[in-house]
């Protein structure tokens, strides 16, 4: 009898969610069409009852409509969103409860999200701040225009104001404009019973705190000590005896990405952030960190075809197609140069047509090898462990798995090209060919990153374009080079 999975279940009801959440989808969908569809033909009756009957059935629509929007959890609704065209979207949020927005759009997409605050008035958005951390509020301002940002801020209460203005003052990829401004403290000079006292005297403690901060009267970070050493411990023990005197602890100027790898590295739930001067000011939280890595997924998926992280799915055409200008032009003039390395040598084309049959390989393979190397280096990059001392290293070692590779897959196409043609010499071009164009895009696949990186360049977003320029210029110089050199 086969063990069970314990992660099975969890599975199973991740799956049936996810479909749950895609019927609910359909359905929102065909109420929004069907609501429409009944509009219009209302429409065209002519009859003196028109405005009321129009009236009582868009209302009742509208109620299914908002019943179900507010029914599914933020995340669930943000989803629905997503997912809806730009106009069909407007119209959902305006029946979504006002009590209600804050948390979804925290859960939105930075492009679905910025059109939909732009819908909110000022006293709505005012709202929306009272609903959330004054953290996540900053989230939300700074994407607005600088003059509604400073009146929206102007209006809000001093501490809250202070709160915001204060998130909004670190840069946005660093520790302090990831952390929570609320951290649960406790002074080490206390007993485990005085502590708890302590906490009780608080409102609440947050969902994702493991652990409690050990500080001083100064409010310099001494420790940590978890929750069950606290609740479970002699209560006449002092906290400073209890506590874990060596936690792991963020700087409110450190590098957000880094602090997420620490995370996982050391499977944190939540952790402490410190000023300059080791003073407690905040905590960072697995769900905050969560979401980081997922948001950084995201940007690399996109910017490896050049789009940002700011593309709406069902946006407006104009604006969509606007936002792929740069790099389509990138591209087809890349496309241009590898087409006039080709013209040169047109002549050896008309003579050996095989040339023309062969030559794309040699690019395609190029291409595959390098966005290998491209995709290890830019890893490498993300989880900062390429430096200095080690990145010679790892040209070294692609150039060597490249050369390894070039042979081989070098030495079956010459065998595949001398049974196809019958030419021993074509055969030993494209051999060499594809062995070059293979080393010289493990070259490329190393430094075109680290070059952008250098130049204080996305390595994400310019690499596979400089990549496929080189690769296919390089893969046609080359062989039609060769060729010619060697057959003509």
């Amino acid at each position: 009898m086969s063990p069970v999975d314990p992660a099975a279940p969890v599975t199973r009801h991740a799956l049936e969610h996810h479909t749950s959440l895609e019927a609910t989808l359909r359905e929102i969908q065909a109420l929004m069409e069907r609501q429409e569809v009944v509009s219009q033909l209302v429409a065209r009756e002519h009859t003196g009852k028109q405005e009321l009957v129009q009236a009582l059935v868009a209302r009742q629509q509208a109620v299914e409509l908002e019943t179900k929007l507010n029914r599914l959890h933020p995340a669930d609704a943000a989803f629905v969103l997503e997912s809806l065209p730009a106009e069909q979207r407007d119209a959902a949020w305006q029946l979504i409860r006002k009590e209600r927005r804050g948390s979804i759009l925290l859960e939105l997409a930075e492009s679905v999200q910025a059109p939909l605050i732009e819908i909110l008035a000022d006293d709505e958005l005012i709202a929306v701040a009272k609903q959330l951390p004054s953290t996540d509020f900053a989230d939300l301002v700074e994407n607005l225009p600088e003059e509604r940002a400073a009146r929206v801020l102007a209006r809000l209460e001093a501490g809250e104001r202070q709160q915001v203005q204060s998130a909004l003052a670190f840069p946005e990829d660093s520790v302090g404009a990831l952390m929570e401004m609320d951290p649960v403290t406790v002074r080490d000079d206390l007993t485990l019973e005085q502590a708890t006292a302590t906490l009780r005297g608080r409102r609440g403690l947050p969902e994702q705190l493991s652990v409690i901060f050990v500080v001083d009267r100064e409010n310099v970070l001494k420790g940590v000590m978890s929750l069950t050493r606290l609740l479970f411990g002699e209560p006449g023990v002092r906290v400073a005896e209890a506590m874990d005197a060596e936690p792991v602890y963020f700087s409110t100027n450190g590098n957000a990405d880094e602090a997420a790898q620490a995370f996982e590295r050391y499977d944190l739930i939540s952790a402490p952030v410190v000023n300059i001067h080791r003073q407690v000011v905040g905590w960072l939280s697995v769900d905050k960190v969560v979401d980081r890595l997922s948001e950084d997924s995201f940007k690399q998926s996109l910017g490896q075809v050049g789009l940002g992280d700011d593309v709406d799915l069902f946006g407006p055409v104009w604006q969509s197609g606007r936002k792929r200008w740069i790099w389509l032009g990138l591209n087809l003039f890349t496309a241009f140069v590898a087409s006039r390395v080709i013209g040169v040598f047109e002549g050896s084309i008309e003579k050996l047509a095989a040339l023309a049959a062969l030559m794309p390989i040699v690019a395609s393979i190029g291409g595959n090898t390098g966005n290998q190397t491209v995709a290890l280096v830019i890893r490498g990059i993300a989880l900062s462990q390429l430096n200095e001392s080690n990145r010679l290293y790892l040209l070294r070692k692609e150039v060597a798995i490249s050369t390894l590779n070039g042979l081989m897959w070098g030495f079956l196409m010459g065998v595949v090209t001398l049974l196809l043609y019958g030419s021993l010499p074509l055969a030993g071009v494209m051999a060499l060919a594809m062995f070059l164009n293979m080393v010289v895009a493990a070259i490329a696949g190393v430094l075109c990153p680290l070059i952008l990186e250098r130049m204080g360049r996305d390595p994400v977003m310019g690499s596979s374009i400089l990549l496929t320029a080189i690769t296919d210029s390089m893969g046609f110089l080359i062989f039609l080079g060769l060729a010619t050199a060697l057959l003509l």
